[in-house]
This record gives structure tokens, C-alpha cells and sequence, in this order.
């Protein structure tokens, strides 16, 4: 499904009041076994280690994530292969009168018809990543039997709140009654408010263990962690071992309910791909993407990722992001790492233009033609490193170019 099929839908509001009124209306009830995760960062990650798990132990797995990289279908999956363009519309033409007498927005129709994509192939587990915040997500009609919270950092303020402990209740919101929730380290003001709220809804709350031995290699990391001993996984980017280790934790909480094979679990989430997460795409230069777009993100990616993969070359940085971004926070990380960081713009209605980095022009320079910047930098720096980063949109348009 192309961009264009979504441009008509309600856009830039958040609230659930219109996707409830349709739920009610064609009375919705979706019954398949599901884990709902929520979080600032990792979400996708550990959705994906989810379901190549499952997918590995024999299971018939649904998976909702979003955003998407090139086209909606990607956001909806039953055992890694996206929805098909007939399967999208015979979904939506069923619903479509009613869809736009609610007028629904673009992700409550994605969320929709993924649920509906599952149910109709009865499918044994769903994986549902929320879009945004939690407890009004459209993806939070569902009652999951296991809850993840993957991470809490400050972002979409002007919808989730401007504290920790404001974000903590949104994200906190898809805890629901007798079903554990799985949570990482948090801040003391995130688990104020969600031990609160779980202890309300009668929920557990599940914590991860350790990872030891941690190893690096060209491609990929392992690690070992309780049960599963040795797990290799085929990422770059360090922060994934947590990712993992959260969807193994999960696993574990969940294994009397969904029991599994560790051998084929480990042989599922060794085949797990995701793209845009400390990729390399060139060499000779070494050209790196990462699509963290908040503070958070962007620190784990250059914490150490980053830095086992460069090998002390030079980093020179191209770095792009949408209008709701926190700029000067992820600026003040990048700004650790490189004394060469030029600002950008793309082909993308969100994206800043040079306006709209105006409190910034007198520290980094700012080029209109991303593509070219990429090129003469690429010529002029052969031996360096160059990262791509500030947006997962902006670093897919990158990658189209490159790939």
C-alpha cells in the first residue's frame, strides 16, 4: 500500500474517542493470544526477537510494528512475510463505510486491519508494537497476556506529558488486569507510577536478568543468558543485546502458555534482520545508519556500537530530523562524538528545513541536497566514517539511495 492510499485519513491528532465509537459500531472483539509492547526505545526491536522466537519454535505469528520503511504492508506480517495488497483492501472495502463515517486516522486503519489480518488467519501469538504513548493507542483495545515496557525517555511531549512520570502513565496505560507486566531498569519516578498502576490492575511485575559474555563479531553479537546459554544475534548494534534479552525474558514469563524448543528459538531470533539499526551500507568510505530519533536512542547508538565498528576513523555526521524532535538534545550527543556534523533536509512534509534550524546555523553548516552532501562527503573523506542519522525516515531515504 503506497503513501498515497493514506493521504486522506485524519492525521496529527492523538486521542481514541473515533476508534472506539468504530470498534463499538461493528462490534470488535479481537480473542488471539497477544503480547502489547510499549516503550521510547527498542520496541521494534524486541517485537521482532519476539516473533522470529516464536516464529523458530513453530508458531503461526502476527506482528504489528510501525513506523514503516517503504510502504504500509511491511507494519503488518504473519510469519515474516507483509500483507498483501489484496488482503489490505479486502479488509478495508468490508469496513470502508464505516471507516470513514469515523473517520478514522491512517494508523488506526493500519492497527485495524492488522488485528483483523491475524484473526482472520488465526494466527497462534500476535506481537503488537503501540504507535505512540500507550494507554489511548489504538493498538489498546487488545488484552494482551503479557504487558512490555522496553524503555521511558522524554519524547512526544505535546501529546504524552512533559515528565517522566506523565510518559510513565501513558506507557503504563496498556498494563491491564491479572496480566504481568515486563519491565527493564527504569528511573525511580517511571516505577513510582507504573508499580502503582500495576499493582491496581493485580498485575506481576517480571524484571530481566544479566547477559554474560558478551562477544563481538563482523556479524553480529552473542552473548549467553540463563536457559538459552549462548544466543547470536545478527545485529551490530550493541543495544540489540538488551532487545534480545527483553524478548527472551518474555519467553520465559510466558513459557507454561506458549512452550518452545531453545534450539529453535535461538536458530529463529539468529534470523532476525533490522534494517536502519547501526547498518553498515557502504565501505571504503564506512557508511553507517541508525534511525534513533530522541536523545536516548541516539547515546545508546553511539555509546558503543558505534565505536567497535569504526575502529578510530574520523566520524563526519549527516543529520536530519522532523519538526517534533527534541534538536538540541540530539545535537549535544552527536556533538560528543564529531567536530564535523552538517544539518540536512528531505523529501518529506515533517522534515526541518533550514528555517527551522536557525538556532543552530552558527555552529553546524546546513546543505539544501542531501544526496550530494552524501557524495562529496563520501569523495572527500575515503578513509572515514560517516553516519546518517537524526530520523528513521530521513536515514530510509538515504538507504534508498545507497542500496
Amino acid at each position: 500500500m503506497n503513501k498515497s492510499f493514506f493521504a486522506n485519513f485524519r492525521n496529527n491528532d492523538y486521542q481514541r474517542d473515533n476508534f472506539d465509537s468504530f470498534i463499538k459500531a461493528i462490534h470488535f472483539d479481537f480473542h488471539i493470544k497477544c503480547i502489547h509492547i510499549a516503550g521510547s526505545n527498542g520496541k521494534t526491536s524486541v517485537a521482532n526477537f519476539l516473533a522470529g522466537a516464536y516464529q523458530g519454535a513453530g508458531y503461526k505469528v502476527g506482528l504489528f510494528t510501525s513506523p514503516f520503511l517503504y510502504q504500509a504492508n511491511e507494519m503488518i506480517k504473519i510469519n515474516s512475510q507483509d500483507i498483501s495488497d489484496d488482503d489490505f483492501t479486502a479488509i478495508y472495502n468490508k469496513y470502508k463505510k464505516e471507516i470513514q463515517k469515523h473517520d478514522l486516522s491512517a494508523f488506526e486503519v493500519e492497527t485495524f486491519v492488522a488485528l483483523t489480518y491475524f484473526q482472520n488467519n488465526n494466527c497462534n501469538i500476535a506481537i503488537i508494537e503501540c504507535g505512540m504513548g500507550g494507554e489511548i493507542d489504538a493498538t489498546n483495545i487488545v488484552y494482551p497476556i503479557l504487558s512490555i515496557i522496553t524503555s521511558i525517555s522524554l519524547e512526544h511531549t505535546e501529546f504524552l506529558g512533559y515528565t517522566i512520570s506523565e510518559i510513565s502513565s501513558q506507557k503504563a496505560g496498556i498494563i491491564k488486569e491479572n496480566a504481568p507486566i515486563l519491565l527493564p531498569d527504569l528511573s525511580e519516578d517511571a516505577m513510582k507510577v507504573i508499580s502503582d498502576i500495576a499493582k491496581f490492575n493485580d498485575s506481576k511485575i517480571c524484571y530481566l536478568g544479566h547477559y554474560v559474555h558478551e562477544e563481538y563479531s563482523d556479524l553480529g553479537y552473542s552473548f549467553e543468558y540463563g536457559e538459552f546459554g549462548k544466543i547470536e544475534i545478527s545485529s551490530l548494534a550493541k543495544y540489540n543485546i538488551e532487545n534480545c534479552v527483553m524478548a527472551l525474558e518474555a519467553l520465559t514469563v510466558l513459557k507454561e502458555q506458549l512452550p518452545f524448543d531453545i534450539e529453535k528459538v535461538k536458530e529463529g531470533i539468529k534470523k532476525v534482520v533490522l534494517p536502519c539499526q547501526c547498518e553498515v551500507i557502504h565501505n571504503n568510505p564506512l557508511v553507517i545508519i541508525d534511525g534513533a530519533r530522541n536523545p536516548e536512542g541516539i547515546k545508546k547508538f553511539c555509546d558503543v556500537s558505534l565505536l567497535k565498528l569504526i575502529k578510530e576513523r574520523p566520524i563526519h555526521v549527516i543529520f536530519a530530523c522532523c519538526k517534533d524532535k527534541n534538536l538540541s538534545g540530539l545535537l549535544a550527543v552527536i556533538g560528543e562524538i564529531t567536530n564535523d556534523l552538517t544539518l540536512t533536509t528531505f523529501d518529506n512534509p515533517n522534515a526541518r528545513e533550514e528555517d527551522e534550524y536557525f538556532l543552530f546555523l552558527e555552529d553546524y553548516q546546513f546543505s539544501k541536497d542531501a544526496k550530494q552532501l552524501l557524495l562529496d562527503k563520501m569523495n572527500e573523506f575515503p578513509d572515514d566514517c560517516i553516519i546518517i542519522t537524526g530520523s528513521l525516515a530521513f536515514v530510509t531515504y538515504m538507504r534508498t539511495l545507497l542500496k
